[in-house]
């Protein structure tokens, strides 16, 4: 029997206009688009990395849980970060979020859409049949 796809959205304006789901659920897995620090009941963006990376985990986790699905489901990371000196503020919010669950992880340095953004995380999640 082929598995069921289906789109998960947060609202943001950025989904439309860009033409992308936020995650997209095919089978056990789930797939989360790229995530920006973005408060998206606000559309607030905080200035520093460690507070936009804990708006992107609060979005990451809210969209798996709608996707029946959990942090520690996901099996691959990755960051873009737009300039290495902010590493060091960003490791204490990367170690809360994933520091237990340990996914496989790429991290990028390059710059994002808007010069206010810092960060964008994205991931994908596996959730065992058995």
């Amino acid at each position: 029997m082929p598995s069921t796809r289906r789109l998960i959205s947060t609202g943001s304006p950025f989904e439309k206009t860009m033409g992308y789901s936020r995650a997209v659920v095919q089978g056990d897995w789930c797939f989360v688009s790229g995530v920006t620090g973005y408060n998206y009941e606000t559309m607030e963006l905080p200035d520093d990395v460690a507070g936009q990376a804990a708006n992107c985990f609060a979005t990451i986790e809210s969209v798996l849980e709608q996707a029946g699905f959990a942090l520690a489901d996901i099996v691959r990371v990755q960051y873009t970060l737009v300039d290495r000196s902010l590493l060091d503020a960003l490791k204490p919010e990367l170690e809360k979020a994933l520091g237990a669950i340990r996914p496989a992880a790429t991290m990028v340095i390059a710059g994002l859409i808007e010069p206010e953004m810092k960060i964008e995380i994205e991931v994908t999640a596996y959730r065992d049949p058995s």
